[in-house]
């Protein structure tokens, strides 16, 4: 009989039995740390959208029991990373570690929540920090960039939705959890960060180095396009989108009597508050389902209802998204497009459509745990898939060419007809054309294409309304 090492010494034999009732007290105990914790609701991280956290079952060991060759396993690789590792590691720091991996190694968005984590987490959306902008996931071992913010140090520096940090100063991005990554991202104001990283279509790496700046979360930005037509841009979901949506529509509806058209821009928008979403379709429609979510425990399962009021008084909207524009962006994007009360351009979106629950286990640690996934009103999930748009519309660079070629018209001819003369039946009043300021013209047609297209289709929809 050949007995396993733990068991040839009585000194080793003893620790590890030891050890592997801690293991099991331990798993016990972070269990019943989160059946007992209150449901709170936490400070939302930017992209993820979530929600109080759900009431967990009573653990029944009958029913789950702990599978104890594993937990034998992480025993004896807790003792071997003890006894052996080339430098001497606390046990604290080895069992959250151990924590880290294992919540990293479900999915993308869960994440152990140590008291520097928790506190950030609260300060991206109700907060100032220092930082780089940027929303972050883990793909494939690297850091991908879901959406840079709206004017933030990362997106001046041209970083872009899709790109994947392979290397942050000189640490691989393969070394890092994403717990790790937002503390190497943040820093003090006026500190600077070499991001190498790979693009779609660039051969070669880039290395982009960024100056972290004082983060301010800057929900939505509104204008009136030209006179009629209207823009508001939601940068990220924070508690006061909803309400900040409304006024920016009364206050365009204000300048513009009527108000045409307007356009929603959420690309590159990374998520945040769920309940910020359904406000902000809430803004548009006028009754039925907004979104509804499923989890394996009933308090995970949530339908959200619009109410009668409308403050965007019904006006034709055209919803702008693209491959950054993730998780409560999509919430927003698909319900309008199931209530058939937009229509919806650009390219795929991300495909985000988990929610986390920030599950407190003391006073300042918690976990982000994924415990349901959101479907629109007509039960897509969009995880993994995204959504798609009525029209596809790609990022493009168009240069104005000015219709010079003909050098003359019938007005310059000889001997043209007059209008006005015997005869001719008095022409009716044709309704008035609409166009569009020279500035604002060049810079839309210019800088932002999709922009472009989607103010030619509200036009176009106005039009037709007249005419009917």
């Amino acid at each position: 009989m050949i007995m396993p090492n733990f068991m040839r010494k009585p000194g080793k034999a003893l620790f590890s039995l030891a050890l592997l009732a801690s293991c099991c007290t331990l798993v016990t105990a972070l269990a019943n740390a989160a059946e007992e914790s209150p449901a709170v609701e936490p400070a939302p991280s930017t992209g993820t959208p979530v929600a109080a956290a759900p009431a967990l079952p009573a653990a029944n060991p009958g029913t789950l029991p702990l599978p104890l060759d594993e937990v034998r396993i992480f025993a004896q690789v807790l003792n071997q990373v003890r006894n052996a590792y080339v430098e001497e590691i606390d046990d604290k720091t080895l069992l959250e570690n151990a924590i880290k991996g294992m919540l990293a190694g479900i999915d993308p968005h869960s994440q152990y929540l140590a008291a520097d984590d928790y506190e950030s987490l609260q300060e991206s959306t109700t907060g100032e920090f220092g930082g780089l902008g940027v929303e972050v996931g883990i793909e494939d071992g690297f850091i991908k960039i879901i959406a840079p913010m709206d004017d933030s140090p990362a997106a001046r520096a041209g970083i872009q939705a899709g790109d994947l940090i392979i290397q942050l100063d000189d640490t691989p991005a393969r070394d890092v959890t994403l717990g790790d990554t937002s503390d190497l991202l943040r820093g003090e104001p006026g500190t600077s960060i070499t991001l190498t990283i790979m693009r779609e279509g660039v051969s070669e790496p880039l290395e982009i180095t960024v100056t972290r700046e004082i983060i301010k979360a800057r929900s939505i930005r509104y204008r009136a396009i030209e006179p009629g037509f209207g823009y508001i841009r939601i940068g990220q979901f924070a508690a006061d989108t909803a309400t900040e949506v409304v006024d920016a529509l009364a206050k365009l509806q204000a300048e513009s009597t009527p108000l045409r058209g307007l356009v929603l821009d959420l690309r590159n928008n990374p998520g945040g508050v769920l309940q910020a979403a359904v406000g902000v379709v809430d803004a548009f429609i006028t009754d039925g389902l907004v979104v509804y979510t499923e989890g394996r425990v009933p308090n995970a399962d949530m339908r959200y209802q619009a109410t009668p009021d409308d403050p965007s008084q019904g006006v034709p909207l055209v919803v702008l998204i693209n491959g950054g524009s993730a998780s409560a962006s999509e919430i927003v994007a698909g319900a309008l497009q199931d209530h058939q009360r937009g229509i919806i351009m650009g390219t795929q979106s991300f495909g985000k459509g988990s929610v986390q629950s920030v599950l407190p286990l003391t006073n300042d640690r918690a976990i982000k745990l994924t415990t349901s996934l959101y479907y629109t009103p007509n039960g897509r999930s969009i995880q993994a898939k995204g959504i798609t748009p009525d029209i596809i519309i790609d990022r493009g660079q168009v240069t104005k060419i000015p219709d010079s070629a003909i050098a003359y018209r019938e007005a310059d001819l000889s001997r043209h007809l007059e209008t006005g003369t015997a005869g001719e039946k008095p022409a009716t009043e044709a309704a008035p054309a609409i166009t569009t300021p020279a500035a604002t013209a060049d810079e839309v047609l210019v800088e932002d294409y999709q922009l472009n297209e989607a103010m030619n289709l509200l036009k176009g929809l106005s039009i037709m309304q007249r005419k009917n």
